[in-house]
C-alpha cells in the first residue's frame, strides 16, 4: 500500500531535529518506527504553536490513521527537516502530511507520510465539528 501526498496542500510548519545515534537500528540506518516519531514530533509542535492543546474535559484532535513511505535511508549523524502540511478539511476531519529531508540535502525527500486527524469531544468520545478557528488554519 502506498499513499501519495496531494498536489494541493498547505505548508503550516517546519522544524529541524537531530538524528540521534539511538534512532538507528542494527543495519546502521534510522529505524522505520522513528520516522513516525519525527512526524509526530512535528505535528505536536505545530499544534502547540497554534494553541491546539487537547483538553481531556473538552475537545481536541485525535489521529485515526497514519502512514509513511520510505524512499531513502536516513543515517546518523545529521539533522532531519520535517515539513508539515494540511489539506482536505471536512466537517470533523482534516489531513496532515509530512516530508522528511536531510538538512545537508535540501529538497531530497527521504520519507513522506500523513495522518487523518479527527476532532473529538473527549468526555462523549464522539467526533465533533472542527472549530472555526481550526478550520481557518487548515483551509
Amino acid at each position: 500500500m502506498k499513499f501519495i501526498l496531494p498536489e494541493k496542500k498547505k505548508l503550516v510548519y517546519e522544524m529541524s531535529m537531530p538524528i540521534r545515534w539511538g534512532d538507528m537500528d542494527a543495519m546502521g540506518q534510522v529505524n522505520n518506527t522513528i520516522y513516525f516519531r519525527y512526524l509526530e514530533t512535528c505535528r505536536i509542535d505545530w499544534m502547540q504553536s497554534i494553541g491546539c492543546l487537547p483538553d481531556a474535559n473538552g475537545d481536541g484532535p485525535v489521529i485515526v490513521n497514519a502512514f509513511c513511505n520510505f524512499y531513502k535511508q536516513l543515517e546518523y549523524p545529521g539533522d532531519v527537516i520535517v515539513k508539515m502540511y494540511v489539506s482536505d478539511p471536512a466537517r470533523t476531519t482534516f489531513e496532515t502530511w509530512g516530508t522528511m529531508e536531510r538538512a545537508d540535502q535540501p529538497g531530497v525527500i527521504y520519507a513522506a507520510g500523513g495522518a487523518t486527524t479527527i476532532w473529538v469531544n473527549f468526555p462523549k468520545q464522539k467526533s465533533h465539528d472542527l472549530p472555526d478557528w481550526m478550520r481557518k488554519i487548515v483551509t
